[in-house]
């Protein structure tokens, strides 16, 4: 079994939710699991769809994260720059000193 060492963590727009999700569970050779949150979110950079969202400065997002073997979450990086090349998705790949089950 590969070494769980590290947290792979999108945050997109609740628009693309799904077609990332897709992306995961058609790889279960890189992600064993994931979780999904729903967060609010804003930056600079960020396009606001609607009215709401401008004039609040912020919109609806998820948050997947997957902990995760850093060979393989580099390899599911690059597929999502080819498959899904959107800058309205972000990432970002942190070190897991430890992971298990209580059971």
């Amino acid at each position: 079994m590969k070494e769980m060492n590290c947290n792979l963590t999108l945050v997109c727009h609740k628009s693309l939710e799904e077609r990332l999700v897709d992306h995961l569970l058609e790889h279960p050779e890189w992600v064993r699991g994931f979780s999904v949150a729903r967060i609010e979110g804003g930056s600079q950079k960020e396009k606001l769809p609607s009215m709401i969202e401008q004039v609040r400065g912020r919109s609806q997002r998820v948050q997947i994260a997957s902990v995760m073997n850093l060979d393989d979450a580099r390899l599911l990086i690059a597929h999502l720059k080819h498959e899904e090349p959107n800058t309205e998705i972000a990432y970002w790949i942190s070190p897991i000193i430890e992971f298990g089950r209580l059971g």
